[in-house]
C-alpha cells in the first residue's frame, strides 16, 4: 500500500517576507536526505530534504511562487504494508523553526476503515511518540549505518543526538552524557604512565625592613584618589645643553664639584624646581588640623625626591634645597646620595622632608608609567626612556618636514582631592618648556 506524506513548508527567516521556492518534477523518485526544494528568503538559502523514500506526487507550487510558512508543500507517496488491509493514507507534519536542526514528530495516522482496522506498519521506517533530535549530517551518519535515530539517546540540550551518541550506539557502547566540547577523558595509557601530583612546596619569609616600610606607605596611598597625566617632551635642546655642560667638566676635570659628567636626572630636578615656583600647590602636604579639619602645609624648599633602585629595593632620598643650587650642585648631591645606596649607608635624614618626588623608571626602560603618590607629598612624576623618534617640524621656509627627535613619555599624579586637572596639566606645560628651550632657565637667574 501507499503512504502519502504532507511535506510543509519551515521558517529559515523571522522577517515578513515569505519565502520564494523552487520544486523537484512530479514523478521524481527521492530518497531520504535528497533535496527536494530550496527555499530562498531575504536572509537565506536552504536546501529542504525529504524524510523518506518515495514518489513526489503533488505540488502544492509553481515555481517562483510565494509560499507560506507552515502550509503545504508537495506530497510525497511513499510504500507501506499493513498486516490485513490496505488503505491510503494522507499524513501532515512541520519541522521546528531551527533552520540546521530537524524534529521528527509522531506520525498521525487517519485512515478511512473501521476502527478495528490495524496499525499501518512501514517496511522501512519505525514511527515513534518521542521526538528525535538530530542535526542533517547526524541523520546521514545514522542512515549509512541502518540506525533507528529513535533507539539512539541523546546527549545534548534537550535530548538532541550528537554524532558520538551514534558513533558509541554503533560500536555497542553506552552514550557519554557529556557535551561534544568537554575534554576528551584521558587514556587508559596516559593515566597508568602519569605520577601523582604532589603537594606545592612553598616557603615563608618575612618582609625586609625596606618592604615592610613600602608595604605600610603604599597602603596608605590607597586611601589617596590619583589624577594621572602623561605626555611627551622633545630632549634635543637638553641634550645639547648637557653635551655642553660634559664638554667643560671634560676639560675642567678637577672641578669644585668632583663630577667627569652628568646625566639628564639633574637638568630634570632643577627645571622642576624652576617650574614650582607658579604652582606652590604641588610643593605642599595635606595635613589634620588642630581642630580636626583637612589643612594644605606650604613648604618653602623644594626637596625633590629621587626614587633609586639599589640590590636593597626601592630607595627615595631626596635632594635638600633644589631651588638654591645649580646643575651642578643638585648632580653633586645625586651622586653622594647613589654611593651611599650602593653602601647601605643612607640615614632617616636622607628620606625626611620630601616635597615632590621624580622616579626616573626609564632608565630601567619603559615610555608611560602611573607612580603612586606618598601621603606626605601631593604630586609625584616619572619620566620614561629617551628615543629617536621621527616627528614633524616646520622649517624657516614654513615647509613641514619629517626629523629625528629625542622623545621622553613622562607621566605625573596628584591628590585629586586638592590639585584639579588643569592644574597638573599646566605645570607639566611649564616643566616641558624649560627642557624643550633650556635657555628660559636664563631668565629667570637673579
Amino acid at each position: 500500500m501507499s503512504i502519502m506524506l504532507r511535506r510543509a513548508i519551515p521558517s529559515i527567516t523571522r522577517r515578513r517576507r515569505p519565502p520564494q521556492v523552487r520544486f523537484v518534477k512530479p514523478g521524481d523518485t527521492v530518497e531520504q536526505f535528497t533535496p527536494v526544494c530550496e527555499v530562498q528568503s531575504d536572509k537565506a538559502a536552504v536546501e529542504i530534504t525529504s524524510r523518506y523514500d518515495g514518489t513526489v506526487k503533488t505540488l502544492h507550487y509553481k515555481p517562483g511562487d510565494v509560499a507560506r510558512v507552515g502550509q503545504p508543500l508537495l506530497d510525497i507517496e511513499t510504500e507501506a504494508a499493513s498486516a490485513k488491509d490496505h488503505v491510503p493514507t494522507s499524513t501532515t507534519y512541520s519541522i521546528s523553526e531551527e533552520p540546521h536542526t530537524e524534529v521528527i514528530d509522531s506520525v498521525k495516522q487517519t485512515t478511512a476503515s473501521p476502527p478495528s482496522a490495524s496499525p499501518l506498519r512501514s517496511e522501512s521506517t519505525t514511527f515513534t511518540n518521542t521526538q528525535t533530535l538530530a542535526t542533517p549530517a547526524v541523520r546521514r551518519i545514522a542512515k549509512e549505518n541502518n540506525l533507528n535515530l529513535s533507539l539512539v539517546r541523546g546527549s545534548g540540550p534537550d535530548g538532541r543526538i550528537l554524532k558520538g551518541d551514534v558513533l558509541a550506539h554503533i560500536a555497542g557502547l553506552k552514550p557519554t552524557p557529556t557535551s561534544p566540547s568537554s575534554p576528551p577523558s584521558p587514556s587508559p595509557s596516559t593515566t597508568s604512565t602519569s605520577t601523582p601530583s604532589q603537594p606545592q612546596q612553598t616557603t615563608r619569609k618575612p618582609l625586609t625592613k625596606i618592604q615592610r616600610a613600602m608595604y605600610k606607605s603604599m597602603t596608605k596611598s590607597l586611601t589617596i584618589p590619583h589624577f594621572s597625566f602623561s605626555d611627551e617632551i622633545t630632549l634635543n635642546a637638553t641634550t645639547q645643553l648637557r653635551a655642553q655642560i660634559n664638554a667643560y667638566l671634560k676639560q675642567n676635570q678637577k672641578n669644585e664639584w668632583g663630577l667627569e659628567k652628568i646625566s639628564y636626572m639633574p637638568i630634570f630636578v632643577k627645571t622642576l624646581s624652576v617650574a614650582l615656583r607658579d604652582f606652590e600647590i604641588l610643593n605642599c602636604r595635606v595635613v589634620q588640623g588642630e581642630g580636626g579639619e583637612v589643612e594644605l602645609e606650604w613648604r618653602e624648599s623644594h626637596n625633590v625626591g629621587v626614587a633609586m633602585d639599589t640590590p636593597q629595593g626601592l630607595l627615595v632620598p631626596n635632594i635638600k634645597s633644589v631651588h638654591q643650587k645649580s646643575i651642578l650642585q643638585i648632580a653633586q648631591d645625586l651622586q653622594q646620595l647613589r654611593t651611599l645606596s650602593s653602601q647601605n649607608a643612607l640615614q632617616p635624614s636622607h628620606f625626611q622632608n620630601g616635597t615632590i618626588t621624580l622616579s626616573n623608571i626609564g632608565s630601567i626602560g619603559g615610555t608611560v608609567m602611573h607612580p603612586v603618590l606618598v601621603d606626605t607629598e601631593v604630586c609625584i612624576g616619572a619620566v620614561g626612556s629617551v628615543r629617536r623618534l621621527p616627528r614633524f617640524e616646520v622649517g624657516e621656509d614654513g615647509v613641514e618636514r619629517v626629523v629625528a627627535k629625542e622623545v621622553m613619555g613622562v607621566s605625573f599624579s596628584a591628590d585629586h582631592r586638592v590639585v584639579d586637572g588643569a592644574t597638573v596639566a599646566r605645570f607639566v606645560r611649564r616643566w616641558k618648556g624649560l627642557l624643550e628651550e633650556p635657555g628660559w632657565l636664563l631668565a629667570g637667574l637673579k
